[in-house]
This record gives C-alpha cells, sequence and structure tokens, in this order.
C-alpha cells in the first residue's frame, strides 16, 4: 500500500508519526472492496469518532468568540460550518481529495470532488488526528483551519437553511408550506442518486439532485430560491418607473445571502 499519510502530514503541518491511522483515514470503501489485502481497513469508524470530534472542536471555538449568542443562534452557527458542504469546504482547502485512496468505480464518478464523499473523509481524519496527536493539537488544528468561517458573521437569516428560508417566504407570501418530492431514485443501495421537486400551490419551484434524500431536497430548495429572487428581481424592474398597482401585494424579501447547502 503507498503511504501518503507523511506527505499529507508535512502538507498541514502536523508530526503524526507513522500515521497508520491517518492513512487509514483516507481508505474509501470501495477501495478496501477492490484491495482487500492492502489495508487493515476502511474509514467509517473514525469517521463516527471524527464527527464527534469535529463538533466539539467547532463547538468550542465558537463558544468563545460569540459570548453573548444565544443556543440556538450558536447552533445555527455551528451547522453552517460542519454541515456537508461545510466540511467538503474545508476538505478541499487541504487538497484532501488528491490523497484518498477510492475504488475505480468511485474515482471514475468524480468521489474526490464529492460532497458527501469528502466530508465524511475529513471527518475520518480528524478521527485519527486525534487518536494520533491528541485532542489539544487536533483541536487547534480544526479552528485554525475553519478560521474563516468562525469569524464570519453573518445575520441571522444568513444562518438559516435554503428549507428553512424557503419555507418562511412561501408562508409569508402565501400561508403554504413547501412540498417535497422524490420524483426518481437511481443506483444501488449505498450509492443512490436522489432527484427531489420542491412543489408550492402545484407550482413547481424547483429540482435538485444528491446522494440522499436531504441533500437533494436542500439542492432543489436552493434552486427555488434563485427562481424567486429572479421574479422579485423582474417585478422590481417592472415597477421601476411607478408604484405597484393596489391590487398587487407587497412581495416579501428574500434573503440575499450566498446559498448554502447547510440542510
Amino acid at each position: 500500500m503507498l503511504r501518503p499519510a507523511a506527505a499529507l502530514a508535512e502538507r498541514l503541518g502536523l508530526a503524526v508519526g507513522k500515521g497508520d491511522l491517518i492513512e487509514q483515514a483516507l481508505v474509501h470503501s470501495s477501495w478496501l472492496h477492490e484491495h482487500p489485502a492492502d489495508a487493515p481497513g476502511h474509514n467509517e469508524r473514525l469517521e463516527f469518532l471524527g464527527d464527534a470530534v469535529v463538533n466539539l472542536a467547532i463547538s468550542d471555538a465558537l463558544f468563545a468568540a460569540y459570548p453573548s449568542d444565544d443556543e440556538g443562534l450558536l447552533s445555527a452557527r455551528r451547522a453552517a460550518i460542519v454541515s456537508t458542504v461545510g466540511l467538503a469546504r474545508l476538505a478541499h482547502r487541504i487538497d484532501l481529495g488528491a490523497s484518498l485512496f477510492l475504488g475505480e468505480g468511485e474515482a471514475q464518478r468524480g468521489g474526490r470532488r464529492r460532497p458527501s464523499l469528502l466530508a465524511s473523509s475529513f471527518e475520518a481524519l480528524a478521527g485519527a488526528l486525534y487518536l494520533e496527536i491528541g485532542w489539544e493539537p487536533t483541536r487547534d488544528w480544526l479552528v485554525d483551519l475553519a478560521g474563516p468561517e468562525i469569524a464570519m458573521d453573518p445575520s441571522g437569516a444568513a444562518l438559516k437553511s435554503p428549507k428553512s428560508r424557503l419555507q418562511e417566504f412561501t408562508q409569508r407570501r402565501t400561508g403554504s408550506r413547501p412540498n417535497y418530492r422524490v420524483v426518481d431514485a437511481t443506483g444501488p443501495d449505498h450509492d443512490k442518486l436522489f432527484r427531489v421537486e420542491v412543489v408550492v400551490e402545484g407550482r413547481v419551484l424547483g429540482a435538485g439532485e444528491g446522494s440522499s434524500r436531504r441533500v437533494a431536497e436542500t439542492a432543489a430548495a436552493v434552486h427555488a430560491l434563485d427562481e424567486l429572487r429572479g421574479e422579485a428581481a423582474d417585478l422590481k424592474r417592472g415597477t421601476t418607473n411607478g408604484s405597484p398597482s393596489a391590487a398587487e401585494p407587497e412581495t416579501p424579501s428574500l434573503d440575499e445571502q450566498p446559498s448554502q447547502l447547510s440542510g
């Protein structure tokens, strides 16, 4: 088996000794299936541990950075960082995808860029680092890596998930709640691709795809919000040279912060 752990650790500025657990953190189950004799195991147990490590490190940093935030806002800040997309962003920051051991099919399907795979591998790496070098160095590394996200101070509305923002908007405008429906699910059970539409009062506002129903629903909500922003802009242009008709109710404002697939 190749030994990329030393190169990865050097790139991260960490001293990890032999790094056996870090190497295991880089092994996806698809690679182990094709090379069962070349590694002691894949990274899913380390992912389980790393999930707790990442959540505690980020929670601790946010608790210290925002002493006036209540539990709800702290939870929203953490969710924006430790979501699938948030962790994939951190994985991209260290070019983790280039170090992963993936099966041939998984690699050909773009696994090195897939957010869910990158996020789970990042958690596995965090779990391995915790076991290899201990809590404090691992915590410090995670907090430093996520520093830009921890320091970011967007509005409370911007921290809400796309699904929450869409629901609030449609309830204000029409009193209706979005309805998400699965229109397609393809692939084997361990690697399904879901396609979901979001419908409000019989109208399809958006569609999205993802490796789980939740991810696909979030993508559909992002699409719907983008569509509604476009409609709001068209309406605004149409009324620039005069006041809106009295028969037309004012359209509630949409959050203009960049969309994040945070659930």
